[in-house]
C-alpha cells in the first residue's frame, strides 16, 4: 500500500503540477497588475469592516477559518520537511509561492464569492460550485467535490493528528507502550488522541457558526504567540540573520541539496501550507458576508501573507538560526549532505523546531511548540471538515442524494484517530496525494474560467472603479459585466432595488 501511495505521488507532483502552481500565480498576478501589492493596505481595512449575518459570517471570521486551514502542521513540520530535504533554499521557494499564490487565492476565493448559493439558509461556495455555473461543467463540479471529500475527509486530517501526537510525545515522552492493531502507541499519543477527539465533536456538530467563532479567536492569539517566540530567537541571535536570509537566497539557485531538490520541496510545501490554488480558500470565502466579492478575495490574498511569509519564515529562522537540521540528500542511500542533529531524528515531523526552541528557552520550548501544534493542527482539522461538509452539500444539490453529514463527522474523527498512531512518512504522503489531487482540478479549472468569462477580471476593475468613485456602499451587478451564473448577486440585486 505504501508503495502505491508512493507511485501515486509522484505522478501527481510531478515537476508539471510544479511549474503549474507557480505558473498560475504569475498568470494571475500579471492580470491584476499585481493586486496582492498595489491593494495590502485595502485587505487590511477590509479585515474589519463587515459583520456577520445570520447566514453568512464576517471576512475576519472567514479569514480565521482559512487561516485555520493554512498555518497548521505545515508550518512547522512542513518547513522543517522542506529544509530537511530540499535545503535551505527551499525557503526562498516558498517566499515565492506565497507572493505569486496570494493572486491566485484572490482569484479562487472571488470566484467562489461570485457563484456562491443560499443553501438552505447558509452561504456555501467553492471550486464546485463555480466549475458547474461558471464553466457549465457539473461533472467537474462533482469531481472536485468527490476529491475534496477524499482528501480532507481521509487524507489531511490524519497529517495534523500525527504531528501533534508525535510533539506530545516528544515533550512528555512516549508513556507506557500499548499494542494496537495499528502497531505499539504510547499512552501520551492516546491521552492527546481523546482531548482532541472530545473537542473535535463538540465543535463539528455545532456547525460553521461555532467553528468562526472559535476559529477567529485561537487563530490570531496562536499565529501572534508563535511569531513572538520568533522574534526573541531572531532577537537575541540577531548578528546572524543578515547571513542566513544570505544563505536562504544563495542556496535557493546553488542548491546543497540540489537544484531541483529546492524548487521541489520549496512550492510543495509552500502549496500545501499556505493552499493558494489548491481550492481550499474559497470555501470559507463563500461564507463571508459582504458587499461586493472581490473584497473577499483580497482578504484571501492577505491570508496567504500571513501563513508563509510570517509564520512560515518564523518557522525557517528559528530552525536556521540554532542549526537545528539536517539535509537528506537524493542518493539511493540517503545520506546526509548536513548533519546538525542526531540522525534517527525524523525529517518530517516537528522535531527541528521543538529542538530550535529546546536549545533558547529549554523544556520550556519544546513544550510550547507542542502546544503551538496542537492549535495550529487542531484548527485544521475543522477547517478540513468545513471543506468536507461543503462538497457534501454540494452533491446532494447536484446529484440529488442524501449523504449523512454526521458520516462525513464520524469518518473525520476515525482518520485523526487512524493518524496520531501512524508513521509520519506514510501519513504525509497521503496528504500529498489529497493537495496535488485539488490542486490539479482548481488551477486548470481557475484559468479555464478566466479565458471563458474572466469574472475575477471583471469583479476587480468594478470594485475599483466604485472604490475610485468613492461610493458609500458598493454594489455588485453581475448581468451588467457580462457574468453569467452569478443567481446569488442577481437575485440580492433585485432584493435590494425593489426595496428602495
Amino acid at each position: 500500500m505504501q508503495e502505491f501511495i508512493d507511485f501515486l505521488n509522484g505522478i501527481i507532483w510531478s515537476p508539471a503540477l510544479i511549474y503549474l502552481c507557480l505558473g498560475a500565480g504569475l498568470f494571475y498576478s500579471i492580470l491584476t497588475r499585481f493586486a496582492q501589492v498595489r491593494h495590502f493596505k485595502e485587505m487590511w481595512s477590509l479585515l474589519f469592516n463587515s459583520t456577520p449575518s445570520e447566514k453568512g459570517i464576517s471576512s475576519f471570521q472567514a479569514l480565521a477559518v482559512s487561516l485555520s486551514g493554512r498555518v497548521g502542521t505545515g508550518n512547522i513540520a512542513g518547513v522543517a520537511a522542506a529544509i530537511g530535504f530540499g535545503g535551505p533554499g527551499a525557503v526562498f521557494w516558498m517566499w515565492v509561492v506565497a507572493f505569486l499564490g496570494a493572486s491566485t487565492a484572490y482569484a479562487e476565493s472571488t470566484l467562489g464569492q461570485i457563484y456562491k448559493v443560499n443553501d438552505n439558509g447558509q452561504y456555501r461556495g467553492g471550486p464546485a460550485y463555480y466549475f458547474e455555473k461558471g464553466l457549465s461543467m457539473k461533472w467537474l463540479g462533482v469531481l472536485f467535490a468527490l476529491a475534496s471529500i477524499i482528501a480532507c475527509g481521509v487524507f489531511l486530517p490524519g497529517i495534523q493528528a500525527n504531528s501533534v501526537g508525535n510533539a506530545v510525545a516528544q515533550v512528555f515522552g512516549q508513556g507506557d507502550i500499548i499494542n494496537t492493531s495499528f502497531g505499539s502507541v504510547g499512552t501520551t499519543k492516546l491521552v492527546a488522541l481523546a482531548v482532541i477527539l472530545v473537542v473535535l465533536a463538540f465543535i463539528i456538530f455545532g456547525g460553521i457558526k461555532r467553528i468562526a467563532n472559535f476559529t477567529q479567536i485561537i487563530v490570531p492569539f496562536m499565529a501572534m504567540g508563535y511569531i513572538i517566540m520568533a522574534l526573541i530567537v531572531v532577537f537575541l541571535n540577531v548578528d546572524q540573520v543578515p547571513g542566513i536570509f544570505s544563505m536562504i537566497i544563495s542556496d535557493a539557485f546553488t542548491a546543497q541539496a540540489g537544484f531541483g531538490a529546492a524548487i521541489g520541496w520549496g512550492v510543495k510545501r509552500g502549496v500545501y501550507s499556505n493552499e493558494a490554488g489548491q481550492g481550499t480558500g474559497p470555501h470559507a470565502a463563500a461564507a463571508a458576508e459582504v458587499e461586493h466579492p472581490a473584497q473577499q478575495g483580497l482578504v484571501q490574498a492577505f491570508s496567504v501573507y500571513v501563513d508563509t511569509l510570517f509564520v512560515c519564515t518564523a518557522t525557517a529562522l528559528m530552525i536556521l538560526i540554532t542549526q537545528q537540521y539536517n539535509i537528506q540528500g537524493t542518493l539511493p542511500d540517503g545520506q546526509f549532505i548536513v548533519q546538525n542533529v542526531p540522525a534517527d531524528v525524523i525529517i518530517a515531523s516537528p522535531a527541528f523546531t521543538q529542538m530550535a526552541l529546546q536549545s533558547i528557552f529549554g523544556s520550556f520550548g519544546s513544550i510550547f511548540v507542542g502546544v503551538a501544534l496542537f492549535f495550529f493542527a487542531f484548527t485544521t482539522i475543522l477547517a478540513y471538515y468545513y471543506i468536507a461538509e461543503t462538497n457534501v452539500a454540494y452533491l446532494r444539490r447536484a446529484l440529488k442524494v442524501n449523504v449523512p453529514l454526521t458520516l462525513v463527522k464520524l469518518l473525520i474523527m476515525f482518520m485523526v484517530a487512524y493518524g496520531t498512531v501512524n508513521t509520519a512518512g506514510y501519513i504525509w504522503n497521503l496528504g500529498d496525494v489529497g493537495v496535488g489531487l485539488m490542486a490539479w482540478l482548481n488551477i486548470v479549472g481557475i484559468i479555464v474560467i478566466f479565458f471563458m468569462a474572466r469574472p475575477t477580471m471583471k469583479a476587480l476593475k468594478d470594485y475599483e472603479d466604485q472604490k475610485a468613485a468613492g461610493v458609500e456602499e458598493y454594489t455588485f451587478d453581475p448581468k451588467a459585466l457580462g457574468i453569467k451564473g452569478a443567481d446569488f448577486w442577481e437575485k440580492r440585486l433585485e432584493k435590494k432595488q425593489a426595496n428602495k
